[in-house]
């Protein structure tokens, strides 16, 4: 067939490498400030509503948790990690947010951190929803929800390694204690 000749392919679009050049510096890594600005940007942390946001704490224990240079920032391949991490947990709290409030309660946080295979008892998961109920009425907004999986995905990491026989026990320094929690 004459005419024109093929036009060259185009390389499809990468709209999570998109999101994270537009805040990167010239680093190619991100802070907490520009993983909020990213997220945000995004659209991402937007559940339930529109312009929700993650807040910049939970910014940090996001970026804590990748940080395996312990640099305090992030870059390209950690932001996919994330990224990815971060739909499948905006699945798990849509699923047991059933009334689309954008909050889950003690019951049905327990359910999803079920999900992902912790064995903790109802008393645990009572004493974290206090903690992170933005308002003290017993809800968790999803990003305390991402800020609480962030902390048991990172904390469980790092006491893995104590656990030498992993059976839920371990003996640590209270130096590595305080490394493990406080560093997330």
């Amino acid at each position: 067939q004459q005419g024109y000749p093929p036009q060259p392919q185009q390389p499809p679009r990468d709209p999570v490498a998109d999101y994270f050049y537009a805040v990167a510096g010239s680093d190619a890594q991100i802070s907490a400030f520009e993983l909020r600005k990213c997220l945000s940007d995004s659209g991402i942390s937007c559940y339930p509503r529109p312009g929700d946001t993650f807040s910049l704490e939970t910014c940090r224990v996001m970026i804590a948790m990748l940080d395996r240079d312990h640099s305090g920032s992030m870059g390209l391949d950690e932001f996919r990690e994330l990224w990815t991490t971060i739909e499948g947990w905006k699945g798990v709290f849509q699923q047991y947010d059933k009334d689309r409030s954008g909050s889950i309660d003690a019951q049905e946080l327990h359910e999803a951190i079920s999900q992902y295979g912790y064995n903790l008892k109802a008393d645990t998961v009572a004493s974290i929803t206090r903690r992170f109920s933005g308002h003290n009425n017993g809800q968790v907004l999803f990003d305390d929800f991402v800020a609480i999986s962030v902390k048991l995905r990172a904390i469980s990491e790092r006491f893995r390694a104590f656990d030498r026989e992993q059976n839920g026990y371990a003996t640590m320094y209270y130096e590595d204690f305080i490394l493990m929690t406080l560093t997330i």
